[in-house]
């Protein structure tokens, strides 16, 4: 009975997960819609800082509220740390890169990142990945590209710059996973919006080129929009942290594409912007894998369930279940739990 119980709330709070990082994507793809509004008319460097600044003002409340200063010294654990530090560095990386090569092959080359978490997983994690799920992450890259379609044009050493952020996201993703279950959300995520922000404050900075460094005149309604931003800022990385600590990190993996259909939602929503043929037919596969993922978790939790079930009936007897396939098999064994990966 426990066994099912637990095979239960794996499910469960995979659901969660991924609902999690579904909101996640939906707060950082409005976010982006208003940062592309305030960079007509602000540096990029003062856009990161006052955003930031109203991010970590709203975190500092969150934290004081929900008690995470009585235990402060928790958020200065080595995976805290480290994943702030990598936040960062992917920030940084991420902007530049996309500051000198086409915004269409930064996004397909930001949309390898669950094919990165996958393989991280896998091998830094010991989580389990069988043939089925990377086959399905392939097929939801393909649908990406079919809505992104790149072209070789602008691919150069900067796409190399955006690569390596890619990776440093990767990187932080796995760090939120050695983060231990005390040290709550809204302290992860305070840790990591404070390293951005001051990012920001390393390009005003600059002073050149001036799409990045300098600072130009503030409207109150520049302020409004970008205190905005900061509240969709603190609600992405916090969902986008519960997401990866919640759930399986390969299930919940290529649920990231998500950000592609949120995307084109608002490009029709706000700027009117009707996809075409190829887009809507990446749209399906993306949408496809991320159902076929999620049905093949619930079938397989439904599967070890009833094995359990039958374990217990039959105590004396080892019983294997002879209808999953030398893969899930494998993947029960490797998991030490019932047939959830």
């Amino acid at each position: 009975m426990s066994d099912k119980l637990e095979l239960v709330v794996d499910l469960r709070d995979n659901g969660r997960a991924i609902a999690a990082m579904l909101t996640a994507n939906a707060c950082f793809m409005v976010n982006d819609v208003l940062v592309k509004f305030q960079a007509g008319h602000l540096q990029l460097g003062q856009i990161i800082l006052i955003r930031g600044v109203f991010a970590v003002a709203l975190l500092i409340v969150a934290c004081q509220v929900t008690g995470v200063f009585r235990h402060w010294k928790r958020l200065l654990q080595p995976a805290v740390l480290l994943r702030a530090l990598f936040e960062t560095g992917a920030a940084a990386l991420y902007l530049y890169a996309l500051l000198n090569i086409p915004v269409a092959n930064a996004a397909a080359i930001l949309q390898i990142l669950p094919l990165v978490v996958t393989a991280g997983a896998a091998v830094f994690l010991g989580a389990p990945v069988g043939w089925r799920r990377w086959l399905a992450i392939f097929i939801g890259l393909s649908g990406v590209l079919l809505i992104i379609r790149p072209g070789v044009e602008g691919f150069s050493a900067w796409s190399l710059v955006a690569l390596a952020s890619v990776f440093l996201m990767g990187a932080r993703d796995l760090a939120t996973r050695k983060v231990s279950v005390d040290v709550p959300t809204f302290g992860i995520s305070l840790m990591s919006t404070i390293g951005v922000t001051l990012l920001g404050a390393v390009f005003i900075g600059l002073g050149e080129p001036q799409t990045i460094g300098g600072w130009a005149p503030l409207a109150a309604l520049d302020l409004v929009v970008l205190g905005l931003t900061g509240v969709l800022l603190v609600g992405g990385y916090s969902f986008l942290i519960i997401a990866v600590r919640l759930g399986e990190i390969s299930l919940v993996a290529p649920f990231r594409y998500s950000s592609v259909l949120w995307a084109m939602g608002l490009g029709f929503l706000v700027f009117g912007e009707v996809p075409d043929g190829l887009t809507l037919v990446g749209m399906v596969i993306i949408a496809a894998t991320g159902i076929y993922t999620f049905l093949r978790e619930h079938r397989l939790a439904r599967r070890g369930a009833l094995s359990q079930s039958a374990i217990a009936a039959v105590a004396t007897v080892a019983v294997t279940p002879t209808s999953l396939d030398q893969e899930e098999r494998s993947e029960h064994a490797a998991n030490q739990r019932p047939y959830v990966r």
